[in-house]
């Protein structure tokens, strides 16, 4: 099993006031799964979404990535640990501005040694996101939806065992939202691992598998029997 979790809780506490964001959850995600996590604002998606991704520890409870109990890592172990395993794409893109889309993507690979063997998978990622043709534009000359296919590419460029995607279609219009879905739903069917947070029903159902959050518990937990396929005929022209 990819992710197992147990009784895993999430306080934070200002001066004497304690808020409890997550209040006991407890489920596993096997490898190769398209899990939606739902919830409305302040249900603890949100922050269940950096537990699982290692951007912020848990309260108590258990936390194992393909059987490491990830509660026990230091910080530094943690950084690695997300760093070789774990993509991240975000509503918000984060992309560098005044930089090129290829350089974007080669940032996760930074720390290589071989400039020629970076170029060429971060081109080869941006290729398979439709993006080939958009190499050396910067990130103020593309549209919203390639910002996001962008934000995709550098999730992959290193061979990530799981990408975490948080709100990926909430900047965007309804195309460009059914492109970056589709693109999802084909890395998934390629074997990737992809946790989708989200609000929208709708966009949940793209997932095969929903889990429901509400007041920090989890309110239901259900496969996606018939789940919607992204088609739209001008995907990635």
């Amino acid at each position: 099993m990819l992710i197992k979790v147990d009784n895993l809780k999430k306080e934070f506490k200002t001066g004497e006031v304690v808020t409890k964001v997550l209040r006991g959850l407890s489920f596993g995600i096997e490898e190769g799964e398209f899990v939606a996590i739902m919830g409305p604002s302040g249900s603890g998606k949100s922050t269940l979404m950096h537990i699982l991704g290692m951007l912020d520890r848990a309260s108590s409870g258990h936390y194992a990535f393909s059987g490491r109990e990830v509660t026990t890592l230091n910080d530094n172990e943690l950084a690695a640990m997300r760093n070789e395993k774990i993509g991240f794409v975000f509503q918000s893109f984060n992309l560098l501005p005044r930089t090129t889309v290829l350089d974007n993507v080669k940032l996760p690979l930074a720390y290589s040694k071989n400039k020629k063997e970076i170029d060429m998978r971060a081109k080869e990622t941006l290729e398979s996101v439709g993006l080939g043709h958009r190499l050396h534009y910067y990130t103020n000359q593309i549209s919203g939806g390639e910002k996001q296919r962008v934000a995709i590419a550098r999730a992959l460029v290193n061979n990530p065992s799981i990408v975490f995607a948080d709100e990926p279609t909430g900047n965007l219009d309804s195309k460009s939202g059914i492109q970056i879905m589709e693109i999802l739903q084909k890395l998934n069917d390629s074997g990737n691992t992809i946790i989708l947070v989200t609000h929208e029903t709708s966009t949940a159902e793209h997932a095969k598998r929903i889990i429901k959050i509400k007041d920090g518990i989890i309110e239901e937990d259900r496969a996606v029997l018939n789940h919607k396929k992204a088609h739209d005929g001008d995907m990635l022209k």
